[in-house]
């Protein structure tokens, strides 16, 4: 009689917990505001009060249809075109810096209409972190997977931890999810994915509101802003290959070791 044992998770080396530590940073230590506060020189108070008041109200409604506009391209295209070959981060940068000039040249008119674009190159930019990552962009439920990037990036300094850490806004996204078809994506989850990711659209088109912003500056915060959901697509992909390889448990677990010894350093301060 044969005996059929298990096999064993192996154990977090010292590799693994030095990538588990900067997906941790990158996951948790959101930049942007001072990414973007630091690129026009303007402090972040003074960014979110240049929006103009009409615009923040129909803000949500931009954001879902930029959401929605770049699901659509990256959903029509095929598996052999889908962003595992497309060109590397250094294009990406390129058309992330190209489509910034142009809303910078324009000013808050033209920042609303290259927002769909601009949310597509970084659509591509983090579907391309995924397969980098091991991720089977032939999957349709990775290209949710790219798409809560935006979520998790839209979180910010001023978030209850306990509501909105990493895992927490994981599982609410997975949630959200719940129901999709195949390769079709629930109103619902563009809902909430919006619902976050219109904090850093408002950053975006708050530094980019003055009038002689300029084609430069355009193109240096829609860098900023690539940069930023680049690291946070490092670290969510990151995670997931860990988890692949050492059991969603043991990271999870020593993911919140991080968060703990975080906690007691802050509550020491």
């Amino acid at each position: 009689m044969s005996l059929t044992v298990s096999a064993t998770p192996p154990p977090l080396g010292p590799r693994a917990q030095a990538e588990l530590r900067a997906a941790f940073d990158a996951l948790e230590n959101p930049s942007l505001a001072a990414r973007l506060s630091a690129t026009v020189g303007t402090p972040i108070e003074a960014l979110t009060a240049r929006l103009p008041g009409p615009m923040q109200g129909g803000l949500q409604g931009a954001v879902r249809a930029a959401l929605t506009t770049a699901m659509g391209a990256a959903l029509r295209s095929s598996p052999a075109a889908t962003p595992s070959v497309l060109p590397s981060s250094w294009l990406h940068r390129g058309l992330a810096a190209a489509t910034g000039a142009a809303g910078g040249a324009f000013g808050l008119a033209g920042t609303l209409v290259e927002l769909p674009v601009s949310t597509t190159v970084l659509l591509r930019q983090i579907a391309a972190i995924a397969a980098e990552e091991g991720e089977d962009l032939a999957r349709p439920e990775i290209a949710a997977e790219c798409l809560k990037i935006f979520a998790l990036g839209g979180r910010g300094k001023s978030d209850d931890a306990a509501e909105s850490g990493y895992f927490a806004l994981r599982i609410a996204l997975a949630e959200a999810l719940k129901g999709s078809i195949g390769a079709t994506i629930l109103p619902g989850f563009i809902a909430a994915i919006a619902a976050r990711f219109v904090g850093p659209v408002g950053l975006k088109l708050s530094a980019q509101a003055a009038p002689l912003i300029g084609a430069a500056a355009g193109a240096a915060i829609n860098l900023a802003f690539l940069e930023h959901f680049r690291s946070v697509a490092r670290g969510h992909f990151t995670l997931r290959r860990l988890e692949r390889v050492h059991g969603a448990a043991q990271v999870r677990t020593a993911y919140e070791a991080l968060a703990a010894t975080r906690d007691v350093a802050f509550a020491k301060v």
